[in-house]
């Protein structure tokens, strides 16, 4: 059975349609007593199983999304002792390049920080209701899952 989101947890998870700056949350997570601050910012590519992309939109359930983010940090907390967490997803057209989701996690060591922040990147891709859709020569596709694609 998974936890319920703490309200810390809750209060460190954002969605929203302005760019995101990693620069920012790695420095809402630092802290004297901790020696790693691991960071992933998952970037708009121009391409996507042999496919040309020429932008993304983004779309999710908000409320339910966050929920879910938050029940994710919670976890990751628990599981790797690393209480300082932050994850942002943008929603809406993002074109290449742009910085579409981060996750950043500090601990006293890199072992803590960096398998906690990839264990949200994975179970948010995995779990959280935000779905992406990519527009290219080929037409547009919804992205359902790690290497799947639904022609529109």
């Amino acid at each position: 059975m998974r936890a319920g989101p703490t309200q810390a947890a809750a209060d460190r998870c954002r969605i929203g349609r302005e760019p995101l700056d990693a620069g920012r949350l790695e420095a809402e997570v630092r802290g004297p007593d901790r020696g790693a601050v691991a960071t992933f910012s998952g970037v708009v590519r121009d391409h996507h199983e042999g496919r040309r992309v020429s932008h993304l939109e983004y779309e999710a359930y908000v409320p339910m999304a966050l929920k879910v983010l938050a029940t994710i940090v919670s976890e990751a907390e628990a599981r790797f002792g690393a209480p300082h967490i932050r994850v942002a997803h943008r929603l809406g057209r993002l074109g290449i390049g742009e910085t579409s989701v981060v996750v950043t996690a500090a601990a006293s060591h890199r072992r803590e920080a960096l398998a906690a922040c990839a264990y949200v990147i994975e179970a948010l891709k995995d779990r959280a209701p935000i779905w992406k859709k990519e527009f290219g020569e080929d037409g547009t596709f919804w992205i359902e899952g790690p290497g799947s694609c639904r022609a529109e």
